[in-house]
Parts: structure tokens; C-alpha cells; sequence
């Protein structure tokens, strides 16, 4: 039986009622999308149309999931909320700090030793907070949801950007920071503004070498990293219907690379074969009962384009293999002309480790696929010519491809089985190279592709391609490859061809784990007492953040001019920097330290004005910080794209930054900063971005009349005397604003709850 039954028969009880009401209150037809998010409406938004894009809504989500990255500062903030157990059934998945080294047994041991500290507190918080815990080794967060928590009409959040990888069994779920994850635990609203609606029309059929993977490789190069900003994205069509469910939670995991809020299908048979597959045939009944509610109504669908704001089309039966990169997930190439790519871009033509798994492609579909290639290929006499690695999605998935002979048809041909966790995808590997410094290229079926996003080293090129694809091509070792056309030469000489690729949807003997790695919480957790030792170099208790003052947003310094691309990952480090995801003084050392400074175009080396020296960036922050100077970051467009990480908002509060000015926003980070207190502007012009020079004081003249849609002004007074000042934008309500006259939303909320 399904965890939580009681809460998802609750939904489809209330569902058919609250979607006639909906359709009543709109006037009109219903997508998917609409369907789950009007059903969803907290007391505070009361039923009526509201203007996507525009109006701010207040949300109950029937969810919340952490991973163990995040959850250290999400539940150390919980802490501070003064509630004895969480609002929402919530969960804690331990798969971001096992570290890819040997191989799976090796590598658990190793981090059940390294992370016992933060283990520990992290299933202590869990029992006492009554938060199911799932223990290192389980799996990877999305798999987990998406094997035992999904269902289809639901919403959830999670401390994670690919959350929507849940939109593969009908959820709206939505990758957040840990402030938000707060919110819901702690009983409040949950506020997000209406997404626009994107609709992705999918004709057709895959079939051969072609994958889900390759659908979403090519709404990326179509969208590019920000085209989905704001928007949920609803597939829909004969094709989508007729891909596996976890076909369908590859395309809504990488949809956060496009900037989509979240991506989601509609109920169909995929969906209720693999929820009776994963021992949940009781949600099955309940979603057969209400299937009509749960997807879009036949009018949307007839009629897409007087439904969504935007419509793509796909025909599968004619799109190809694609291969993204490198550095960024949208720029796309099919298949057949990806070795031209590789001359013209001179990209490095030797394919030196490829990478298959992830919380992306680790489905049985997904090895039982790509493992039929590599039978095919010790048939014909061929091994991988590449480093190969294999990351298993969940306990479940490892057990059960083990027993089904797929890991040893892997290892047979040359492979190594990674732990059930994230390991390279986040830059949790300790990659075997001989050079760390050399122009390389890799090939994974992950999600992202920044630089030094899996191996810290600026000269890997990293592409994504489907988990088949990255199996051909390592088995040929070259980037030129294409299996389509070409032949390979194997142990005798001979030249062969690979066969396309086949495999079962759902393993044909079911699944099997003998430990899938839940820890249930207490029934009472009153008496379970969480500690935190003063001198850990991991842990560390939060002191609330003070409010800004008027006084304080005058005469800034510019902490970095950030130029170009500006990620989290260029914010707030992964791969060794996770080790202080739990300690916010310690992490904050890497603050920034990725960002190029467009003064002299290297990275964490800044002037500072205190010292009149260079400095690295979070020492800067911290001279500032301590002698009284407030700080401003300046940046470009789509600054804080990439992961969920509140670190990267955290960390310049911290510091001192009082404000971050940029020419546009990734959603989920101008959320964080929304929610840290800190102020999220935009150039009204982005060409005032030139006008901000390196030894400025920067000034936010009318703070105190700051309210919604009013610009504020910057004032520029310039090292030589002259002035300059202009407009600049932003989106806070009058809830937001009031999280930053607090301290944060989360002084917000713990005042809120005193007066209960």
C-alpha cells in the first residue's frame, strides 16, 4: 500500500468538485496545469481567475521532500519556527554526500563514516519532527518520490531543482529552496506567482535509437536555459501517451533546465502500470475513479494554441538522437550532425569517460535499454573504450536489475556500478585522470553540463545525451560516433554495427529489495532532544538574520560585477563545498568564488576599497561586513540559474549584501533572496549594467517607499565626482516586503506563529 493513502484520498475525494468549480469560475476549459494548481488554492487565495504571469498566489502543496544537501539548512531553519511537527508529510533522502570514488560498496562505507555527524542529525531532526528518513544508500531523492510518493493530480515542493521530475506520474512539483520547504512544513501558505502555461504537442511514436531524453534535449535547444521561466510546461498527445511513466519523468526532471517551474504530464495507462508495478494499486483505483480530472479537458487539447500561452510540436516518429553542450544544456545538436560539430567547435574528438544514471535516467527502462548494448556489443567482441560508470536510481532499481542479470551485463563489458546516489552529477566524483587540467570531453545522461560542474575542472566539456546513446559512443571512445551509421571494429578485426537499442518498460518478474532504506519517524518525538556541537566544523545553529535599514542601502560598495553566464554553481559551489551545507559560516568562504569579475575578468579576485588591495571575494564581503559597509552584487541575465540552493542567497546575506542587482532572474533564486530578507532588483534598462563602475558607491535612495510595482532609484556616485542614477525594477508583494522589513520570511513566520 501507497505511504500517506489517507492524504491521497482526501485529493480525489475533493477533486471533482473543486475542478467543476474551477472550470465554473474561469469560464472555460481546463489544462492539467490549471486543474492541479485551482485545486490547490490555499484559504488565503480564494477562487478566482488569476492572471498568469501576474498575480501572486498562496498555494497548499500536499508535500515536501529534502534532499540531504539542503535539507541541513532547511531543517536548521525549521528549528526556529516553534512548531513541535511538521504541517505536511515531508521526507529526508541521504544522496548528495556519498562521494563517487571505487564503487558502490566502497564508496557508501566511506561516506557513512565521513558524514556521521550530519547523518545523525539529520535522522534525529526526522524522528523528532515526525519526517520520514531515508537512509544513505536509498536512492536518489526524485526516484524515491517517484517509486513511493507521486500520485498523480498532486502538488509537492522540494529543496531540490528537479523536483518536477514528479511531473512523470501527473504531479505539479516544483524545485524550491529550504525557506519555502518551511513555509509548507510549518503549516503556512506557500506563495508562487501564476505560471504561465507552455504546451508541448508530441505526434508520433519513438522508436529505435530515439528516447524521452532526446524530447526534452530538444525543447532545450528550442526554449534555451530561461525560455520556460515562469511557466509550467504540459505535455500532451499521442505521444506522450504513449511513452513510460518514467520516460515521462526524464523530460519533467530536465525541464528545470530550460527555467521551467515545473513540467507535467496527464493521467494516462504508463502512469497506472507503474504505480501498480511499485506496489501502489490502491492510488491506481483511486486515479482511475477521477482519470477525467486528471489531465487536460479535450477542448485544450483540441485547440492548444486558444488554451496556452505558447504550443510546441514534436513528431516523434521523426525526431532524432541529440547530443547538448558543452557548458550549457540548450545548445542542441541531433545526432547525424554532431561529428561536423565536433571539427567545426574543435571540441576534444577522444570521449573519455561517459556516465549513465542519475536522478535523470536511472529508471529499469533506462538500464535494461542501455544494457542491451552492451550485450549486444560482448557478442559482437567489443568493450568500452571509455571509462564507464553506471549510477543506479534507487535500492530498488539496484536490487532489481542485479537480480535480473542487467549490472553484470554492464560490468562484463567493461563498467563500474556507482552508489545509489548523485555522485558526478553534482561533482561528487573523484574522477581517475591523469591530467585534472586538460581539454576533455565527457558524455553523461544527466541533467547539467556547466563548467566544472561534474569534476571541478573548467576544461572538461561536459554533453548530455540519453543513457543509450552515452553507452554507444563510450563503447567506441570517440565523439564522432554515431551508431545509426557507423561501425565499429572489434577483438578480431572485424567491423560490426550495433543494434538499436530494446528493453522491458517494467521488469517482467517486478520489482524486489530486501532494504529499500526507510526509517519510519517517532509517533512522539517530544522527548527526542537534537544537538549541535559548538565546535563542528559541519553544523552550526542559525542566529536570525537582521532586518535592512534605509541607512544601510547607502553608500555600497560593489562586492563583484558579475559578468556573463552566473549560476548557483558559480554562487555557491557543490562537489567538496557540500561537506558545510549545514554550516553557514564555514560555507559562506565560498561565496561568489566562481563568478568573473567583468573588471578584470578573473574570477574570486576583487578590489576591495577598505584595503585598497585584491582579495577573494568572500574575504572582501567579510572586510565590508565588518567594518559597517554595505554591499551590492551586480549581475547579468538569468543570474542564479541552475540548482535550488539557498546557500546562494544565504551566504551573501551573511556577508553583508544588502542587494543584487541584475539584468533578469532565475525564478527559484530571486525566491531565495526574496525569502532571506535581501533586496532582488532589475536594470529597467539593462544598459545601466555598463554604468556601474568598480570603486562606485551605490545608493537605494527611496528604500523606505519601497511597495509593489513602484521602481526604486539607484544612485551611482562615482570615484571622480560626476553622478549618475537610474530606475530599477522588482517584483516583491506586500507579503515580500514585509519578509525583508522582518529580517526574512522566516523571522516572518516565527512571529506569525507566536501570536497564533
Amino acid at each position: 500500500m501507497a505511504f500517506d493513502i489517507d492524504l491521497i484520498r482526501r485529493v480525489y475525494d475533493a477533486l471533482p468538485a473543486k475542478v467543476a468549480e474551477a472550470r465554473q469560475k474561469l469560464g472555460r476549459p481546463l489544462t492539467l496545469t490549471e486543474k492541479i494548481l485551482y485545486t490547490h488554492l490555499h484559504p488565503e487565495s480564494p477562487l478566482q481567475t488569476y492572471g498568469r504571469g501576474k498575480d501572486y498566489v498562496f498555494f497548499q502543496p500536499d508535500r515536501v521532500a529534502m534532499q540531504d544537501a539542503t535539507a541541513q539548512m532547511a531543517l536548521l531553519q525549521f528549528m526556529m519556527a516553534g512548531r513541535d511537527k511538521v504541517a505536511v508529510p515531508s521526507t529526508v533522502h541521504c544522496d548528495h554526500l556519498i562521494l563517487a570514488e571505487t564503487g558502490a560498496d566502497e564508496d557508501l562505507a566511506r561516506a557513512n563514516d565521513v558524514n556521521s555527524e550530519v547523518y545523525d542529525f539529520l535522522s534525529t531532526v526526522s524522528d523528532k519532527y515526525g519526517i520520514g528518513f531515508w537512509k544513505p544508500g536509498a536512492g536518489i531523492i526524485h526516484q524515491i518520490v517517484l517509486e513511493n510518493y507521486a500520485f498523480p493530480g498532486g502538488m509537492m515542493i522540494g529543496t531540490d531543482s528537479h523536483t518536477p521530475n514528479a511531473g512523470g506520474l501527473g504531479m505539479v512539483a516544483i524545485g524550491v529552496g529550504g525557506a519555502d520547504a518551511v513555509d509548507v512544513m510549518a503549516g503556512m501558505p506557500w506563495e508562487l506567482k501564476m505560471p504561465k502555461v507552455i504546451g508541448v504537442k508530441l505526434t508520433g511514436k519513438l522508436s529505435g535509437w530515439t528516447t524521452p531524453k532526446d524530447v526534452i534535449l530538444k525543447v532545450a535547444g528550442i526554449l534555451t536555459v530561461k525560455g520556460g521561466t515562469g511557466a509550467i510546461v504540459e505535455y500532451f498527445g499521442e505521444g506522450a501517451q504513449s511513452m513510460s511513466c518514467t520516460g515521462k519523468g526524464t523530460i519533467c526532471n530536465m525541464g528545470a533546465e530550460i527555467g521551467a517551474t515545473t513540467s507535467t504530464f496527464g493521467y494516462d495507462d504508463s502512469m497506472s502500470r507503474y504505480l501498480k508495478a511499485t506496489d501502489r494499486a490502491d492510488v491506481a483505483t483511486l486515479a482511475d475513479g477521477v482519470a477525467e480530472h486528471l489531465t487536460g479537458d479535450a477542448e485544450v487539447y483540441a485547440d492548444p494554441d486558444k488554451y496556452f500561452d505558447r504550443v510546441i510540436e514534436i513528431d516523434l516518429n521523426t525526431l532524432e538522437p541529440h547530443i547538448n553542450g558543452p557548458y550549457t544544456p540548450d545548445r542542441a545538436f541531433p545526432i547525424s550532425q554532431f561529428a561536423a560539430a565536433v571539427e567545426k567547435f574543435e571540441f576534444p574528438p577522444v570521449l573519455e569517460v561517459g556516465l549513465i544514471g542519475s536522478c535523470t535516467n536511472s529508471s529499469y527502462e533506462d538500464l535494461d535499454r542501455s544494457a542491451n548494448i552492451a550485450k549486444d556489443a560482448r557478442a559482437k567482441g567489443l568493450r568500452f573504450k571509455s571509462e564507464f560508470t553506471v549510477t543506479p536510481g534507487s535500492e530498488q532499481i539496484r536490487y532489481t536489475v542485479e537480480r535480473d542479470g542487467i549490472l553484470e551485463a554492464f560490468e562484463e563489458t567493461g563498467a563500474t556500478v556507482l552508489a545509489n546516489a548523485c555522485g558526478p552529477c553534482i561533482g561528487q566524483w573523484a574522477r581517475h585522470t591523469d591530467d585534472p587540467d586538460r581539454a576533455n570531453s565527457i558524455l553523461t545522461s544527466f541533467n547539467r553540463n556547466f563548467a566544472k560542474r561534474n569534476d571541478g575542472n573548467p576544461q572538461t566539456r561536459g554533453f548530455v545525451a540519453s543513457p543509450e546513446l552515452v553507452t554507444a559512443m563510450a563503447l567506441s571512445g570517440s565523439m564522432k560516433f554515431n551508431p545509426l551509421t557507423d561501425t565499429l571494429t572489434n577483438d578480431k578485426g572485424e567491423e560490426v554495427k550495433l543494434s538499436p537499442p530494446t528493453g522491458y518498460e517494467l521488469p517482467p518478474n517486478g520489482f524486489a529489495v530486501e532494504d529499500a532504506g526507510f526509517q519510519a519517524p517517532a509517533e512522539d518525538g517530544s522527548g527526542i532532544e537534537v544537538r549541535v556541537d559548538e565546535s563542528s566544523d559541519r553544523l552550526q545553529l542559525l542566529e536570525p538574520f537582521q532586518p535592512i535599514t534605509s541607512e544601510q542601502v547607502q553608500d555600497m560598495r560593489v562586492l563583484i560585477k558579475a559578468k556573463g553566464k552566473c549560476t548557483t554553481d558559480h554562487i555557491s559551489m557543490a562537489g567538496p563545498w557540500l561537506t558545510y551545507r549545514g554550516h553557514l559560516e564555514n560555507i559562506s568562504q565560498n561565496c561568489l568564488i566562481g563568478a568573473v569579475n567583468a573588471y578584470n575578468d578573473k574570477t574570486n579576485k576583487v578590489l576591495n576599497f577598505i584595503t585598497n588591495e585584491y582579495m577573494a571575494v568572500p574575504d572582501s564581503a567579510t572586510t565590508y561586513r565588518d567594518n559597517g559597509t554595505g554591499q551590492i552584487v551586480v549581475g547579468e541575465d538569468n543570474y542564479g540559474e541552475g540548482s535550488s540552493r539557498e546557500h546562494a542567497a544565504m551566504e551573501p546575506r551573511f556577508l553583508g549584501v544588502h542587494a543584487v542587482l541584475v539584468k533578469s532572474f532565475a525564478r527559484i533564486h530571486e525566491t531565495n533572496l526574496k525569502k532571506q530578507g535581501m533586496l532582488a532588483l532589475t536594470f529597467v534598462n539593462p544598459e545601466d549594467y555598463d554604468k556601474v563602475r568598480q570603486d562606485d558607491r551605490v545608493s537605494i535612495v527611496n528604500f523606505e517607499a519601497m511597495a509593489p510595482d513602484r521602481h526604486l532609484t539607484v544612485q551611482l556616485d562615482h570615484a571622480d565626482g560626476t553622478q549618475e542614477s537610474f530606475q530599477v525594477a522588482h517584483t516583491y508583494n506586500l507579503a515580500q516586503i514585509d519578509w525583508v522589513r522582518a529580517g526574512s520570511a522566516l523571522n516572518k513566520i516565527r512571529e506569525e506563529l507566536a501570536h497564533a
